[in-house]
């Protein structure tokens, strides 16, 4: 599987520019001669963290990013990990990915579970409560936000189900880009599967992102990372047989004791 991370920057609140920009992007990523099976965008890309705007920009039920997106995965044979956009359902506001197969179909809807509370996402966002897991192509995969990487007791519930990918889209800050990488790190090792992980690029008010996207093993090895603190497209071939192997080796699902994990 070829995968390939849309590192962008956003303008804040301001939807128009932000879906054309993206779909650029999404349109370069394809412009080489072997077209990457899977495009993956960063955290609210269609607003940024404009959260006092949520009332009139947040897509509601995310019909505009639907029809956009589904429209492209089908127009040009590609699944697309939509990073996470913000929505209004039934007048409640969320983080949302959406995952499109080739054909167009939603595969995946989630909310993000973990509110941040220093970027006051906790007092205008409201939680999900749905795990995230789905098949790309066939492959078992899982979907998680920013923050829901801080909580491996979550991943784990979701790679529990056999997922081989663990795609993380991010507004991950300056300060912390550090933690970012360990953090990815270590949900590789432990779950034994391949994350790919990207970030935005760019400054929001007192925020600043510096990207550094990257893709990681089963054994915790960065494939590739992006070269730049820029805008920025990256690409990975995904050896899934390594899943397989590594879990061989070390069984570490096999081996859990959940009825003590209380």
């Amino acid at each position: 599987m070829k995968v390939a991370l849309i590192q962008i920057d956003i303008k804040r609140g301001d939807t128009e520019v932000n879906y054309a920009h993206a779909l650029e992007m999404m349109r370069q990523a394809l412009a080489i001669e072997k077209k990457p099976d899977v495009l993956v965008l960063p955290e609210m890309w269609n607003i940024g963290y404009a959260l006092k705007q949520l009332s009139q920009k947040a897509d509601v039920d995310g019909t505009e990013t639907k029809r956009i997106l589904q429209e492209f995965a089908q127009k040009n044979d590609v699944n697309i990990v939509a990073g996470s956009v913000a929505t209004n359902k039934a007048g409640k506001f969320y983080n949302t990915n959406y995952v499109f197969s080739r054909n167009g179909q939603i595969i995946n809807d989630y909310d993000k579970v973990h509110l941040f509370g220093l970027m006051q996402e906790d007092r205008f966002i409201s939680s999900g409560t749905q795990r995230s897991n789905f098949n790309l192509d066939e492959i078992p995969a899982s979907a998680v936000i920013c923050y829901d990487i801080r909580f491996p007791e979550w991943l784990r519930t979701l790679m529990a189900q056999g997922s081989q990918i663990l795609f993380v889209s991010a507004q991950w800050p300056v300060p912390r880009i550090k933690q970012w990488e360990i953090l990815l790190q270590a949900r590789a090792i432990e779950n034994q599967a391949y994350v790919v992980a990207v970030n935005r690029v760019g400054d929001e008010r007192r925020d600043s992102f510096n990207g550094h996207s990257m893709v990681i093993d089963p054994l915790g090895n960065i494939v590739v990372q992006a070269k730049s603190e820029a805008e920025e497209i990256v690409y990975a071939d995904l050896d899934l047989e390594q899943v397989a192997k590594v879990r061989g080796v070390i069984p570490v699902f096999n081996d859990r004791r959940p009825e003590l994990y209380r």
